[in-house]
């Protein structure tokens, strides 16, 4: 009689895929971080035996989809952390400082520029330096290969065929480079950071909203590999959380926590939304 093997549990079938995730990392000599949380995943098996069984239920028959999951997590673990988006709030108010500052001081640089071009003109005296564009374009490019081969001698015919009057002044460039840095609207560069960093202050809801845009990022409805009805209970996501992140039991989610915040989240939503519509 022919005993038929009986088939792998949630909780093996999706540890097998976190370790040939190690695996394949390691291999590559790439994702480190990645590799940590991994660790903590499987160390804390007991811990999400029933969040494996709904992944399973709610993935297991769509190619590659508990796959696809179980790497966002991964990657959103690793890179959007709670403590990696303080981080980013930081960087976030000091590139609008930074924007501050360069917008005063190339003003200040081009109020500089326009007296010493009167002093040149009227003075009696000069300083031979740059005065036209062009010149400052060629100087700057001096050690840049590419510069002299592909624009070099076509900025520099342009540069004798037409004289000052057609050129911007270096004043102007930094009145320029003034308006530019002060009109400066600073955005997140990809929607996981945006989502992480929208509200005003740091916590464990940083990682859930930046965890929730990976699953809606990865949804079939935008072609990707999750199930567009996808929905993941409260409890789940409470234990993929602390597991994930390696919370201390003062600072765990709990169901209510996660129900909570996505109550807050639509609430939000529908608040953008209404504004949005009104303003258009």
């Amino acid at each position: 009689m022919t005993h038929l093997k009986p088939p792998a549990s949630p909780l093996a079938v999706c540890e097998d895929i976190l370790r040939k995730s190690k695996q394949y990392n390691l291999e590559h000599h790439c994702l480190p971080s990645e590799n940590r949380v991994i660790d903590r995943l499987l160390n804390r098996g007991h811990e999400l035996e029933s969040a494996y069984l709904e992944l399973h239920r709610k993935l297991g028959h769509h190619p590659h989809a508990l796959q696809e999951f179980l790497a966002k997590l991964l990657s959103t673990a690793a890179f959007w952390k709670p403590e990696d988006m303080k981080a980013a709030r930081a960087s976030r108010y000091r590139l609008i400082e930074v924007n501050r500052e360069i917008a005063d001081k190339a003003m200040e640089l081009s109020t500089l520029l326009d007296e010493r071009s009167v002093l040149h003109n009227h003075s009696g005296f000069a300083s031979n330096t740059h005065y036209h564009v062009c010149e400052v374009i060629e100087e700057a490019s001096e050690h840049n290969p590419l510069f002299g081969m592909e624009i070099g001698d076509k900025l520099s015919r342009l540069h004798y065929q037409y004289d000052l009057k057609y050129w911007p002044s270096l004043s102007d460039f930094m009145d320029e480079l003034a308006q530019d840095a002060s009109d400066a609207d600073i955005e997140a560069t990809d929607p996981l950071t945006k989502a992480a960093t929208e509200s005003s202050r740091s916590s464990k809801g940083d990682f859930l909203r930046a965890f929730l845009a990976a699953i809606e990022e990865s949804s079939a409805q935008v072609f990707g590999r999750l199930p567009s009805d996808l929905k993941i209970t409260d409890n789940t996501m409470a234990s993929l959380i602390n597991c994930a992140l390696e919370l201390k039991v003062d600072e765990m989610a709990s169901a209510d926590y996660v129900k909570r915040f996505r109550q807050k989240e639509r609430e939000r939503s529908r608040r953008t939304s209404y504004w949005t519509s009104a303003s258009n």
